[in-house]
């Protein structure tokens, strides 16, 4: 007799097959997503900044991976070197596929975004050598790559939002 049988609890079991349907189909949002790194953002903010903030840094500083590779990194170095590679991987694979097939094929419909996207990654990079002008520069381009993730996300959680694109008698 199974556990599902009987009538027992299991807080890891996989569930039914339409139950995990439904937590995948939710999760594949993408304002789901969104919500997910703009709470844990917050989260963390508010964590290290926090009376426990030392319990914060001992899991930053936790050490994991195989050292036989020299890929025993810290938790922060796999977030920021790992994460974000897969995550830039990711939506440079989705800029290829609209820049190919999607709306941003024709240049003077790819003209603004394009403009968009160079300002996001200058305008920081200029406000973080202006703040530490005199003082090391070597971190500039740390906001760089991260408010593009969080530019995405607060798109996915608001896109829904926003007004639709005009036809083209715009």
């Amino acid at each position: 007799m199974t556990d599902s049988a009987r009538g027992t609890f299991r807080l890891f079991d996989r569930g039914s097959w339409g139950e995990s349907g439904r937590i995948a189909d939710i999760l594949r949002k993408e304002t789901v997503g969104g919500a997910l790194l703009l709470a844990g953002a917050v989260l963390a903010l508010a964590w290290a900044n926090s009376p426990w903030s030392g319990t914060y840094q001992a899991l930053r500083a936790l050490t994991f991976g195989p050292g036989a590779l020299h890929l025993d990194l810290d938790l922060a170095t796999w977030a920021a070197d790992g994460l974000l590679a897969i995550f830039f991987f990711v939506a440079g694979l989705e800029l290829k596929r609209e820049f190919v097939a999607g709306d941003l094929s024709d240049p003077r419909r790819a003209a603004v975004p394009i403009s968009a996207a160079l300002g996001g990654v200058m305008v920081p990079a200029v406000l973080y050598t202006v703040v530490n002008v005199g003082g090391g520069v070597r971190g500039w381009a740390i906001p760089t790559a991260t408010d593009i993730a969080f530019a995405l996300a607060a798109l996915a959680v608001i896109g829904t939002h926003l007004p639709a694109p005009c036809a083209r008698s715009c």
